[in-house]
């Protein structure tokens, strides 16, 4: 795991990861569901907690999308992960804060580690549990970016590569209850994360044509409303991998 930025406490609004970025007032949206109505308070502690999660859900993640694509006679390239705190030039460009992201450029997946702790912290203090799962499920949402395009599926459609990583984050909170590993709340939890990252809702500008690109430029970056993410994760979930991808369609 690679060090790009030295990890500063910092009060963090979490939301949706990779959340689409529009040029319009943020006045023009309604509340993203299930935003804290306060930033939260993330500390090296947290962030150092939420790392060690990661790193073993990463392990895990790579052990998993290995088996399953040498069961269908594929290799998987292992993606590397990158963490950092702060806007970060990579080979797809700028990564903003906030934020987590697959880059296929270079096979790399990038995440803001102060915002997935933040999220943790967030389910934690909402559910009442330590909150990891919530940050495990936006690791294993980019990793799905990478089982999918390895796959040679990449679609034109934003929500349809959103939907299919959603599913297949989900296939791996289902492998993970196979091994034992899931704890008590954990799913919870990354229900909780994906009740977050719904996309907002425009409200209308009473302008017809201002309305219209507000929501081409949505359509164009669009991760599914809160509902949509939490049942395509459920997919992956109940129905495993070939639930998301024919590709796997043969595995037990």
């Amino acid at each position: 795991m690679t060090i790009l930025k030295s990890a500063l406490s910092r009060m963090v609004a979490t939301g949706a990861f990779a959340a689409a970025v529009l040029a319009a007032p943020a006045a023009l949206f309604a509340s993203t569901p299930g935003t804290p109505p306060r930033p939260i308070r993330v500390t090296e502690q947290d962030i150092a907690a939420s790392n060690q999660k990661v790193a073993m859900a990463y392990n895990d993640l790579l052990s998993m999308w290995t088996n399953d694509f040498a069961k269908i006679g594929q290799r998987f390239v292992a993606p590397r992960i990158a963490r950092y705190d702060d806007d970060i030039l990579t080979a797809c460009g700028v990564i903003s804060r906030n934020n987590a992201e697959y880059c296929p450029r270079n096979n790399t997946i990038y995440y803001d580690e102060v915002f997935v702790a933040g999220m943790a912290k967030a389910a934690g203090q909402s559910l009442g549990t330590d909150g990891d799962m919530s940050a495990v499920g936006i690791i294993a949402h980019e990793m799905g970016h990478a089982v999918a395009m390895q796959l040679g599926h990449q679609s034109s459609s934003s929500y349809e590569n959103e939907s299919t990583a959603d599913c297949l984050a989900g296939a791996f909170a289902q492998q993970a209850g196979r091994e034992g590993s899931l704890e008590k709340g954990d799913l919870n939890e990354a229900f909780y994360g994906m009740s977050m990252a719904g996309d907002p809702t425009p409200r209308s500008t009473g302008n017809a044509r201002v309305d219209a690109m507000i929501q081409a430029r949505l359509a164009k970056q669009s991760h599914g409303t809160k509902d949509q993410r939490m049942q395509n994760f459920q997919d992956g979930l109940s129905g495993g991998p070939k639930a998301c991808l024919d590709d796997f369609r043969n595995l037990n």
